[in-house]
């Protein structure tokens, strides 16, 4: 797995072995920064469900200026941070919270913290979960105008 595109396209990314993480393949991360395109740019991304990092990075490396990635599990964002450091990405623009996502999102809300870009791309055999993010997300979406999908 690698990041495809940017100021860090090229760079390897590590994986945790096992099935407790199926980060998002390269071919479907290239179809939606195709489809973002500029909006990357400049963008406050949130990554929840955030896994090895890959979407947040892949954000990171085309010109957000901001990201927050939302993992529960504590030895997966070790390896996001890990990550973050082979991408050689400034670590300033990342933050890393290691908790539930709905609690987090719980907590961005009220805190006024806004976003351009949210990415949900939870495990498989969550339930609910479509439903659930897609009513938190939108309160953090800094145009409400924008879908969440």
């Amino acid at each position: 797995m690698r990041i495809i595109g940017g100021t860090a396209g090229g760079r390897l990314l590590k994986v945790p072995k096992g099935f407790d993480v199926r980060p998002t393949p390269d071919l479907v991360r290239q179809a939606v920064f195709n489809s973002l395109g500029a909006r990357v740019e400049d963008a406050r991304v949130l990554e929840l469900f955030a896994g090895t990092g890959a979407l947040s990075l892949e954000c990171l490396s085309r010109g957000a200026v901001r990201a927050v990635c939302v993992e529960k599990s504590d030895r997966h964002a070790g390896f996001l941070r890990r990550n973050l450091a082979t991408a050689q990405l400034d670590a300033a623009l990342l933050e890393v919270r290691v908790q539930d996502a709905f609690t987090a999102l719980a907590q961005l809300a009220p805190a006024g913290q806004q976003f351009d870009l949210i990415f949900a791309d939870p495990p498989y055999g969550e339930k609910n979960v479509g439903r659930r993010s897609t009513s938190f997300a939108q309160q953090l979406l800094d145009n409400s105008n924008l879908p969440s999908l």
